[in-house]
């Protein structure tokens, strides 16, 4: 089986999907926060990414690690709300 990498824009695409996903129902999973986590240290270490980005980066790297840790992931996302909302504007502005 060969498996095709995503491209950057599709990496951006997912990411916001998921992110969209967290903003509008409130709740996620454990699972999800990794899968954020891995996507934006690949998106990182990408050289196509506008370095505008990369604090946003840095910060959903960190939301989806304190996430994944976090007792009652819900809660957490709940209280992300407005960033997530940021997040997903600044990816838009800047991808």
């Amino acid at each position: 089986m060969i498996l095709l990498s995503l491209s950057y824009e599709n990496q951006i695409e997912l990411l916001k999907d998921i992110m969209m996903n967290h903003l509008e129902d409130s709740q996620g999973s454990v699972s999800e926060c990794s899968q954020i986590g891995r996507l934006v240290k690949s998106l990182l270490a990408n050289q196509q990414v506008d370095h505008q980005l990369t604090p946003v980066l840095q910060e959903i790297y960190a939301y989806c690690q304190t996430g994944s840790r976090t007792p009652s992931l819900d809660s957490h996302i709940n209280e992300h709300q407005e960033h997530l909302s940021q997040w997903i504007e600044d990816m838009d502005q800047f991808s």
